[in-house]
């Protein structure tokens, strides 16, 4: 494992790489993380299954955005373009350095990321991993600010996420949850839908403590969506916790062998 930081759009950002113990790597791998509280939560699933990847042959690439605790800036001078236009930067120097196929992984609002990538720099990786999905950037944001409306009520105050809509619409920051939210960056993630990612296929991972039940209606018509456009999505139901969002640091291992298994397909055994 290796820790450098690169020079990003807004400044220097922060990455972590886990590259193959010895041989010549199988391909490369870029992570686009999840946000606030879910990327903190997160971290320790994301770690092992960049370290099993990589015990696999398999080079991975978890760039830290700008403004989000390890690269420079405050999170305030975030920028959805910006992060989408650094996401890129590292595609271009996993390109130039390791040989073999690109796939592209993502968590959550990573997938929003993830997504636009591909769109706006006409990406083609041979796979795109989504873990839990954001689909829809707008609602995002209200469950965002519902936080601090939550936050608000607990100390007798009085907001809707309405009122706060509007206070981000006339050109305010915002503070949820520790986080300073720049209205421009607001605008830019409500304005963002999960599109199909570009690429050879998709593969959807839909964590749920009871992977009997039928998905979450939401992801079940936007997956027949794509389906009935021809994208090549497969769906891969695992049983167990949310663990971006657990109250104590949760690991899904079932989840790390599919994923790696799915990766493995690419170039086979």
């Amino acid at each position: 494992m290796d820790v450098d930081f690169f020079a990003g759009t807004l400044g220097r950002l922060f990455r972590v790489t886990h590259t193959p113990a010895q041989g010549v790597a199988r391909g490369k791998v870029l992570y686009c993380q999840a946000l606030f509280e879910e990327q903190n939560k997160s971290r320790r699933m994301v770690a092992l299954q960049a370290r099993q990847l990589a015990s696999r042959g398999w080079v991975v690439v978890q760039p830290d955005l700008h403004g989000c605790g390890d690269s420079e800036g405050d999170f305030e001078q975030a920028r959805w373009s910006a992060w989408v236009d650094d996401l890129k930067c590292c595609v271009d120097d996993l390109e130039m350095r390791y040989p073999g196929p690109l796939v592209l992984w993502g968590l959550r609002a990573g997938c929003l990321l993830l997504s636009d990538l591909t769109h706006i720099h006409g990406l083609n990786p041979a796979l795109n991993i989504l873990w839990q999905p954001v689909s829809n950037g707008d609602q995002y944001l209200n469950q965002l600010l519902r936080l601090r409306v939550a936050a608000a009520m607990m100390g007798q105050g009085r907001e809707s996420t309405k009122d706060l809509r509007a206070q981000l619409d006339s050109g305010h920051s915002l503070e949820v949850a520790g986080y300073t939210l720049h209205p421009e960056w607001a605008r830019a993630l409500a304005q963002t839908d999960l599109r199909p990612p570009q690429g050879e296929a998709i593969s959807w991972f839909d964590v749920s403590a009871n992977d009997l039940q039928p998905l979450p209606p939401v992801s079940d018509r936007l997956i027949q969506a794509w389906r009935q456009s021809q994208v090549n999505v497969d769906v891969l139901r695992v049983n167990g916790e949310a663990f971006w969002s657990t109250q104590e640091i949760y690991e899904l291992p079932e989840l790390l062998e599919r994923t790696t298994e799915r990766v493995a397909e690419i170039t086979g055994p």
